[in-house]
This record gives C-alpha cells, sequence and structure tokens, in this order.
C-alpha cells in the first residue's frame, strides 16, 4: 500500500511505542483471519449472515444432555450433507494458512517486545505460525476440552468411541466437548483469568482487525486504557475505539504490522548501538 506522509508519522509513533514498551499485549480479532481467506461469521457474507446464526442455547442444551448432543453431532457428521455455504467455510478454515500479520506477532514475540497475545479466532493461525504465549479466548477448532478441569486435548489425538458417550477427560473424568465457546457458554476461567491478567499487566496493547462489539474481548483495550496502557489499534476500518485510542493505522494487519516490526528492529538496534 501506498504511504502518505500522514501515514508514515502514524506508523513512526506507533513503531515507538512498541518499541518503548515494557510489556505489549496483542488483541486479534476476525479481520487477521479474513486477511488468510477465512469468511467472517457477521456482516456482508459472513457465514450466519447466509445460513443463520447458531441456537442461542447452543451450550445449555449440550450441559442438559452431552450425551444426546455428542450422538446427534456424530451422527450429523456421518450422514447429513453439509450446505454450500458450511462447505466453502468449512474448506476455508482448513486450508488456510497464516499471513504476513500473524508472521509480525512472531517476530515481535522473538526480539522479545511481544509478551501475549489474545485472539478471539479459533482457527489456530497464530499457533501455526509459530506464536508460543497465547491465550485463545473463543477456543480452537483443533481441540477438545474437559469441562471439569479445562484439560485441553489435541483432536486427532483423542479417540471418540460412539459406544460410550458423552467422552470424559484422561485427566479428570469431567465431560469432553470441543474446545471452541458455544453461543451461551460462559468464556473457560482459565482464559478469561490469563486475558484479565495481561490487561492489567500491559503498558501497550495492538488491537488488531477486531471490530471491538463483542464482549468481554472488547472490554481489554478500555480496561488498558484506564490503567494507562497506550492503545495503537490497527484496522482497515474505524471501530467504537478508534477515537479513544493512541494511534489508529488504518489498513490491513498484514501490511502495516511487518512495516511496524521492520521499524521497531531499527529502534532496538540504533539503542543498542548507542549502549555500547
Amino acid at each position: 500500500m501506498e504511504l502518505t506522509p500522514k501515514m508514515q508519522e502514524a506508523l513512526e509513533r506507533a513503531s515507538r511505542i512498541v518499541a518503548e514498551s515494557k510489556h505489549l499485549v496483542a488483541l486479534g480479532g476476525a479481520g487477521m483471519s479474513a486477511e488468510s481467506g477465512i469468511p467472517t461469521y457477521r456482516g456482508p457474507g459472513g457465514l450466519w449472515t447466509r445460513i443463520g446464526e447458531p441456537d442461542p442455547r447452543r451450550f445449555q442444551n449440550f450441559a442438559a444432555d452431552p450425551k444426546g448432543w455428542w450422538e446427534r453431532t456424530l451422527e450429523r457428521d456421518r450422514e447429513a450433507p453439509e450446505s454450500p455455504d458450511q462447505a466453502q467455510f468449512r474448506n476455508s478454515m482448513q486450508n488456510a494458512k497464516p499471513n504476513a500479520g500473524h508472521y509480525a506477532l512472531v517476530d515481535l514475540e522473538r526480539m522479545g517486545k511481544l509478551q501475549w497475545v489474545i485472539t478471539q479466532n479459533v482457527d489456530n493461525l497464530h499457533r501455526a505460525a509459530g506464536t508460543k504465549n497465547i491465550t485463545e479466548i473463543h477456543g480452537n477448532r483443533h481441540l477438545l476440552r474437559c469441562m471439569g478441569c479445562n484439560h485441553r486435548i489435541p483432536r486427532e489425538e483423542f479417540e471418540i468411541d460412539p459406544h460410550y458417550l458423552p467422552p470424559r477427560c484422561p485427566q479428570c473424568g469431567g465431560v469432553i466437548k470441543g474446545d471452541g465457546v458455544m453461543f451461551g457458554e460462559p468464556i473457560p476461567p482459565d482464559s478469561l483469568a490469563m486475558c484479565v491478567k495481561q490487561a492489567n499487566r500491559c503498558d501497550a496493547m495492538l488491537v488488531l482487525g477486531t471490530s471491538g462489539t463483542v464482549y468481554p474481548a472488547a472490554g481489554f483495550p478500555l480496561h488498558a486504557m484506564r490503567r494507562g496502557a497506550q492503545v495503537i489499534e490497527v484496522n482497515p476500518y474505524p471501530t467504537p475505539i478508534s477515537e479513544m485510542v493512541d494511534m489508529a493505522l488504518r489498513g490491513p494487519t498484514g501490511e502495516l504490522l511487518p512495516l511496524v516490526v521492520s521499524r521497531v528492529r531499527e529502534l532496538l538496534d540504533q539503542r543498542s548501538g548507542s549502549n555500547s
């Protein structure tokens, strides 16, 4: 993208905030996944816009009868044909690869500047890119989770026996469900606690490709700002927090974050050279 003088100035200010931060946290949303070809859920062309939103009592139905829920799910997976929209969404999730924005966060983590990533996405792309310190607040589509102890297990490593449902946790015997947070399901307490901890600790936060409308994640930048942290938003579109942040960069994360990383590296090299 062509950088105007105003955008160059904004990138410089954002880079300096990142370079000078002591505890930087990134909050990522659906916009980062969309840059990898995964359709959003809501909005024009979104999956739920086309086929309708899931049952808002989905988690309550699961909790009331987990055995029946698993039986219906396994039967549907075996027999029920997918709609074209569902098949397109599933294929896009399976075929998606991390983009330059994901790798830029990995670079910041390896440089010692990014302490934690909070993502609202379930697609596993941050992990695939190499991010180590991460909380997937809405879960991970590749994992199963125990409702009792929150132990998480890769799906491919856990065999579900249709004769013994619901599946049980190998650690505590609790009921197993998919790690993705269902409609009506509380955020897993261990995930929420880590997000709050990071929002409390950070002195700077990157808010990346998120609409800022889905809570509790939308509250983390506001909480950070109230504590005095500097907040940088990277998004092609304005959001409810755009007028409040310290710096708003208008454009895709996959294009702008690598520019920030490059400049941060220069600033850190200059600082290291002046101290030697």
